[in-house]
């Protein structure tokens, strides 16, 4: 395993070109209390430059979503008495998502019993590459040798907490030895690309590794993961490689921190504050970077 050092390029647009060509995100996120996070994540996936997605939420929460939600579309889906979403909608989503390139799972989804399998089914049924979040990643706790049946490639995105519950250790003893933990992770998972997040990221599969210099304690704040679950999404949906998505997705997340950071200051930032500098975090990097 080697460590890189080098952010990903982000190619110029080419004249000829219209949204189908620059990925289609499918976003499976909220629940009642937490359609935030949703809206956080679908926004954040435009940004980052998906040309079309689409929210699936609990039907009961559509309103609320949608009136949010200028430019994303939404697609209601069967709903539990908690307004989370139920198994009843395992086909439509499978059906649905055939018309997606990358699929975000997670974000405010609830840790409801059976969206937590929904999840779980889902992680063995879909076919397309999957950013998998916050809750998700709470449902895949519960059996975690799942990783082993997925069909397409998975980016994890756990904070430590998380993390710690995915393979039975304190967060303190992950966060002790981050690298050494997420090298262990990924051993001998092809279709795993694991980003430990925290104070400098880790992304890391079972080839190479990166450590992520962007970013301050400021975005230490709620809905700063949904976030960067959207824009690794649509960097996959622009056909990025799994572990390139995650790198410069962690990386610009970040730069958009330190912009924000120097405007609001990290005690007041907010995560719609890290939201709303994405634009002015591709731009910087383009420039430095001739691209």
């Amino acid at each position: 395993m080697y460590e890189v050092k080098d952010i990903p390029k982000i190619p110029s647009r080419k004249p000829d070109t219209h949204k189908g060509d620059y990925g289609r995100v499918f976003v499976l996120a909220g629940s009642g209390g937490m359609t935030g996070a949703a809206c956080m994540c679908s926004t954040a996936a435009l940004r980052a430059g998906a040309g079309i997605v689409t929210l699936g939420i609990p039907e009961s929460l559509h309103g609320i979503v949608a009136s949010k939600l200028t430019c994303v579309m939404t697609h209601p889906l069967p709903e539990t008495h908690l307004k989370t979403l139920s198994e009843l909608g395992r086909q439509d989503i499978l059906d649905f998502s055939q018309r997606f390139d990358a699929i975000a799972i997670g974000p405010g989804l609830s840790q409801y019993p059976e969206t937590k399998k929904l999840v779980l089914w889902l992680l063995q049924s879909l076919d397309r590459p999957i950013v998998l979040d916050a809750d998700g990643i709470n449902a895949l706790a519960d059996n975690p040798k799942i990783l082993d049946s997925i069909k397409k490639h998975t980016v994890l995105t756990p904070h430590p907490g998380e993390m710690a519950r995915l393979i039975g250790m304190s967060t303190q003893e992950v966060q002790s030895r981050r690298l050494e933990v997420a090298k262990m992770f990924v051993k001998g998972k092809k279709n795993v690309t694991l980003v430990l997040k925290g104070y400098k990221t880790i992304v890391i599969n079972e080839d190479k590794f990166y450590i992520n210099e962007t970013g301050n304690p400021g975005m230490a704040t709620a809905g700063a993961g949904d976030v960067l679950t959207g824009m690794i999404a649509a960097l996959l949906g622009q056909q990025y490689a799994p572990f390139e998505a995650a790198q410069l997705g962690v990386y610009l997340h970040g730069l958009a921190g330190d912009i924000a950071a120097r405007e609001k200051g990290e005690i007041s930032m907010i995560a719609t504050d890290v939201l709303d500098n994405l634009h002015k975090a591709f731009l910087a990097y383009k420039e430095n970077n001739g691209t």
